[in-house]
């Protein structure tokens, strides 16, 4: 194990840093970086810059900049008491693998920002002038990389730190969209309708091994939310009345746990039972495969105060389930490489100061810029036959491949030459800060390198201890032949 890069990780995971909420990890860096009498620059949304001065005799090589993010994806399992607002990451080592106890690990991208540190402060290693930049909020809305202003950067050459995978180069990624639907309603209250012999459950499914909406969208994996409404449409002609609906959490997460409180006439009972019992077996068969620890259950309930309008509960819960999720195109150019995908995230039932609403927050992405507008406007049309608002966020640029790129060349033949193989060269469907990037300085050479994870934003993260070692001595051979 690396000691100072795991030393560097340990204690950046110590630091409360969801997305959006990046304070104190950017101040960190800022007295990090003035404690080893390193440059640096912040600026006004909290990307951190550090800068250091080439090497005797590399003086004449183009400068390198080593990118990753500070934030983190924070998810728990629903049994677990945590706090991402204040409380540490708590880790183990499993084997061969880092994992923490029932969280998001932080791997993605605190192991970056590790290795970048471990870089600068290496005095005995030999580089080009390097730059660090540690960005803000890349999980929910690259608004660092967004609002990253021209001329801080001086490097022409770009490592992102950001990928996922041992022994791979990307070189290019997919651009994405983000797409909110947000259905207001009045609640009924069930004393009001004079509804009689009624009987509530509640339907929930847990233990779905979730991930990545980008890295881990074609692995078959059920998505909890469409695994709750997709029993609940079977119930219609039941007459059932739906109370509440909630699930999944973050929009690059593939929903892992959902849950709904139905009421249902009790002549009904016995026939709603039976057919979820059906369906359970139905699902556990489709998903045995990529689903080992799902948890498909019913129980009887309180009976609810309030229920949702019938027929509005029944469009949006046609309207969920026409919804796509998944993949939608494969790519022609490089195989194996998904294309088109997009992922129902969450269903929340929130209020504001305007009333009750359930929102609807989904994720697409493509590498073809076309093609991610028209999965985009699909969505929209099947959520807007519910909704009555449907907004989609700016979006951001994939990264074209360039497979001629000079740095491309020097990372490969680092890898053969430390390891006797040479490294796979990809492109990949998660969302890299990489396109914004080039927006701003169109002359960047870029690849995107990291250590094996797994599991990436959901409990089951875990960060391969052999592999980051390997990853780091790359990047240091890399920044040493450049």
């Amino acid at each position: 194990m690396n000691k100072q890069v795991f030393d560097l990780f340990d204690a950046i995971r110590q630091i409360p840093r969801p997305s959006k909420h990046e304070e104190r990890i950017s101040q960190w860096l800022v007295d990090f970086a003035s404690a080893h009498g390193i440059e640096c620059v912040r600026d006004e949304v909290m990307n951190v810059i550090m800068r250091v001065p080439a090497s005797a005799g590399y003086e004449d090589k183009p400068g390198i900049i080593l990118q990753a993010h500070m934030d983190m994806v924070c998810e728990k399992d629903g049994h677990v008491q945590h706090d991402f607002m204040t409380d540490p990451i708590e880790t183990y080592i499993d084997g061969e693998w880092l994992r923490a106890k029932g969280t998001t690990l932080g791997g993605d991208d605190g192991i970056g920002v590790a290795m970048a540190l471990a870089v600068l402060t290496d005095k005995s290693l030999p580089h080009p002038a390097l730059e660090a930049l540690f960005t803000v909020d890349e999980e929910t809305g690259l608004t660092g990389a967004f609002r990253l202003k021209d001329g801080l950067l001086n490097g022409q050459r770009l490592i992102n730190l950001d990928s996922e995978d041992d022994g791979q180069i990307f070189i290019g990624c997919a651009g994405g969209i983000d797409t909110l639907a947000c259905m207001g309603y009045e609640p009924l209250k069930i004393e009001d309708l004079r509804l009689q012999n009624l009987f509530a459950m509640r339907v929930a499914v847990s233990g779905l091994t979730g991930g990545h909406s980008g890295d881990d969208i074609n692995k078959g994996r059920a998505n909890a939310n469409k695994v709750i409404v997709n029993y609940l449409q079977r119930l219609q002609d039941l007459g059932y009345e739906l109370s509440t609906i909630n699930g999944g959490n973050l929009r690059n997460a593939i929903a892992r746990e959902a849950e709904a409180v139905i009421v249902v006439p009790n002549e009904a009972k016995h026939e709603a039972i039976v057919r979820f019992n059906t369906y359970k077996a139905e699902v556990e068969e489709a998903f045995k495969a990529t689903e080992p620890t799902m948890q498909l259950t019913i129980e009887s309930a309180n009976l609810p105060a309030t229920i949702l309008p019938h027929e509005q509960a029944y469009r949006l819960i046609d309207a969920l389930c026409e919804c796509p999720h998944g993949v939608i195109a494969m790519s022609e150019d490089m195989p194996g490489l998904v294309q088109t995908s997009t992922n129902l995230a969450s269903v929340k039932m929130r209020s504001d100061e305007e009333g009750l609403y359930i929102e609807v927050n989904t994720s697409q992405r493509s590498s073809v810029e076309a093609e991610k507008h028209a999965i985009k406007d699909r969505v929209e049309q099947v959520l807007a036959t519910a909704c009555d608002r449907v907004t989609h966020g700016d979006g951001y640029p994939g990264w074209a491949p360039n497979v001629h790129s000079p740095i491309l060349e020097v990372a490969r033949k680092a890898y053969e030459d430390l390891f006797g193989e040479e490294p796979k060269v990809l492109a990949i469907h998660a969302g890299l800060e990489c396109g914004l990037f080039l927006e701003k300085y169109p002359y960047l050479d870029m690849i995107s390198i990291g250590p094996q994870m797994y599991g990436v934003h959901s409990p089951q993260e875990r960060l391969s201890i052999p592999s980051t070692d390997r990853t780091y001595e790359w990047l240091q051979r890399i920044l040493a032949n450049a």
